[in-house]
């Protein structure tokens, strides 16, 4: 059989327009870009309260590849922006969808940022009406705000806040949301726990002082008089442990409970604070081991005691983070230490000592 050009060259033809088919392709193809870590990725904040009538709360990033602490970066991310008037307290902070939430007492604002980037993007201003407290995110459209004086719903997209939620009064510290929960300490009723849905009160505990912790196995932790109580999300029964000393609760100088449990196990770190001066005691729990309570498990170097919230679990690190200063006041305010601790046997792993009067209140993580 006679064989033509065209059937002597249909093998190349063919293998030519194959190469050429899966090079369109490989050039159609999408590949998604790689994301670039912001200058604030790599480590956590510390949100300070400030130095009383000198100077506005500020924030404070902790590099772990570097292993130094950086101030002021709100300020020098937002040139001319501040947590003013200097007579308030910047004392919480938190990352909620991608937005920083920070919030003062006393007369100060409630400010929103870009969480990486720390660009402001939307305030409430100083008044002296304005004594907030804590902020946690129930959706994409609504927050509420602890404050002085009740519950106040916040619109996530206006930066405004709504009508007090009724039945709530007086100074209401820790909020947390958890299940079809909100878990909220109340100087007047002690923990409240609203139905999510519509904020009526499901239950009442009363004497409960510092909050919340929960655990890997979804439980929420609260602790008051010498009561340790693990609180079921779902059906809100309680289990309590004994404490070997009285919780003490902060309201009137009200800062973040001194609380923190571990991502990876069902263990429990509280701080044993004084009434008017932060702890030198950190006890730990396992949960259903009561042994583990018999004695500290971790004593603050002498001359130092805890600052603020004081503690806090990391878990990109698996770390116990604990801040003081040194004891007594005035100039003593101005000698601090950012610790590490290991939190399986309470060894110190890094000590950072730094000056200055920041007074820490807590801590946010990503």
């Amino acid at each position: 059989m006679k064989t033509t050009t065209t059937q002597k060259l249909f093998p190349v033809i063919a293998i030519a327009l194959m190469v050429s088919i899966l090079a369109s392709c490989k050039k159609d193809k999408k590949v998604a870009p790689e994301k670039v870590a912001g200058k604030y990725d790599n480590g956590f904040f510390i949100i300070n309260e400030g130095s009383y009538k000198n100077a506005s709360g500020s924030i404070s990033f902790f590099d772990y590849a570097k292993g130094t602490i950086t101030d002021s970066i709100f300020t020098k991310e937002n040139p001319g922006k501040t947590f003013d008037p200097n007579t308030s307290e910047l004392e919480f902070g938190t990352i909620y969808n991608g937005k920083f939430y920070l919030l003062t007492k006393s007369g100060g604002p409630l400010v929103v940022a870009d969480a990486t980037t720390l660009k402001e993007t939307g305030r409430i201003p100083a008044a002296g009406t304005n004594d907030y407290r804590e902020f946690i995110g129930i959706n994409s459209t609504t927050g509420l705000v602890s404050t002085g004086d009740g519950i106040y719903p916040l619109n996530l997209s206006s930066v405004t806040l709504g009508t007090k939620i009724p039945n709530i009064s007086g100074e209401i510290g820790d909020m947390i949301k958890a299940g079809n929960y909100i878990f909220v300490l109340s100087a007047n009723d002690g923990l409240d726990i609203l139905n999510a849905s519509d904020y009526s009160v499901a239950k009442n505990i009363p004497g409960m002082a510092v909050g919340f912790a929960v655990t890997p196995d979804g439980s929420v932790w609260v602790a008051g008089n010498t009561s340790l109580d693990k609180i079921n999300p779902t059906n809100l029964a309680v289990t309590s442990v004994t404490l070997p000393f009285t919780v003490n609760n902060t309201w009137g100088f009200w800062h973040p409970g001194s609380i923190t449990a571990s991502t990876k196990d069902n263990t429990v770190f509280l701080a044993n604070n004084d009434q008017y001066n932060g702890g030198k005691t950190i006890y730990k729990y396992i949960d259903g081991n009561s042994s583990t309570l018999t004695s500290p498990f971790i004593t603050i170097a002498t001359g130092k005691e805890l600052y603020g919230k004081g503690l806090a679990y990391n878990s990109t690190n698996n770390q116990l983070v604990v801040s003081t200063v040194e004891s007594g006041f005035g100039t003593h305010y101005a000698v601090n230490d950012l610790d590490f601790y290991d939190p399986n046997s309470g060894a110190l792993i890094k000590d950072i000592p730094f000056s200055g009067y920041y007074f820490p209140a807590t801590y946010v993580f990503h």
